[in-house]
């Protein structure tokens, strides 16, 4: 079986990594400092957070469940609240790192789990055989 930490993986990695620090310091500040603005949006920019955390540390680890439902959590997320975000402006008046499918960030939210998941794909036991 592949490791998912290794070659490519490794990137992968790191730009997960990247996003777990982006998200918890942005969801932190906003938690901490304005909570009372937007506390729907502030909250779910915590839970991405803490899902780019699980999935960059599952990724690590090469725990592929753990991986594959973190980045499938992931994507969902991301279809669900930039879909919620564009129909209901209002209930989102500060983006979170989902709003409008990752616009904030370039769009990198909407792809990384596509990419997360075709790496998780390409190193499976199956794929490897």
């Amino acid at each position: 079986m592949a490791d998912t930490a290794a070659g490519f993986g490794r990137i992968l990695v790191a730009i997960y990594a990247t996003f777990a620090l982006a998200a918890t310091a942005r969801a932190g500040v906003q938690l901490v400092t304005r909570f009372d603005e937007a506390p729907v949006a502030y909250l779910l920019s915590a839970l991405s957070a803490v899902v780019y955390v699980v999935a960059t540390v599952a990724l690590a680890r090469n725990a592929r469940r753990l991986a594959l439902a973190a980045v499938l959590f992931e994507f969902v997320g991301v279809l669900v609240i930039g879909t919620l975000s564009i129909l209901d402006a209002e209930a989102f008046p500060d983006e979170t790192v989902w709003s409008d499918f990752g616009r904030g960030y370039l769009f990198i939210p909407l792809v990384l789990p596509l990419v997360g998941l075709w790496w998780l794909r390409r190193t499976s036991p199956a794929a490897t055989n």
